[in-house]
């Protein structure tokens, strides 16, 4: 599958703008990610792309989410290594590969990136640091979906969290007019 592809699947299943951005935000990170481990960045690219697909249709039974779309996927021969990471992503399977890894971790960042930027005054992710970020996830308050604990695993990668909110914030700011965080 390539990104034309998927991106066709994600107009056939998700149907909420939002969640359509979040899933383009966890692909740029992954993306960078990728890039930065010299790593397949199509393949990440696609986990991240793809790792909500059936979040419309199992927002109510967490228990299934990521489980569906990993049978989409099975049935449309996607790469098995995209799937188990979009499987590990929501705590199904236990994250094993670095692939794995960073789903795991960029799924809430990319959150917790998108809230920051939406309070910092200029709405533009360009002028959004690693600092300003991170002074956000110290408030426990503060975007309080984006589980801390989760990002933390980014350590999982050898990163550290500074290194991983920066790497992140320079994927996302790829795709910031996407997002609707260009700024004016």
């Amino acid at each position: 599958m390539n990104r034309e592809e998927a991106l066709r699947l994600i107009k056939e299943k998700v149907h909420k703008e939002n969640l359509i951005k979040h899933m383009i935000a966890v692909e740029a990170c992954m993306r960078r990610l990728a890039a930065h481990f010299g790593a397949d960045e199509e393949k990440w690219g696609l986990a991240g792309l793809l790792h909500d697909l059936d979040y419309e249709e199992t927002k109510d039974d967490p228990s299934r989410h990521g489980l569906v779309t990993g049978e989409i996927l099975r049935g449309l021969g996607v790469d098995p290594e995209i799937i188990y990471a979009i499987e590990a992503h929501p705590g199904h399977k236990r994250p094993r590969s670095k692939l794995d890894w960073a789903l795991f971790s960029v799924d809430p960042t990319t959150g917790l990136i998108v809230a920051s930027a939406l309070m910092h005054p200029s709405k533009d992710l360009g002028q959004v640091d690693t600092d300003f970020v991170m002074r956000r996830f110290k408030e426990k308050r503060f975007a309080m979906g984006a589980n801390r604990e989760q990002i933390k695993a980014c350590s999982m990668l050898g990163l550290k969290i500074n290194d991983f909110i920066t790497l992140c914030l320079e994927g996302m700011r790829k795709v910031a007019d996407e997002l609707g965080l260009g700024g004016e």
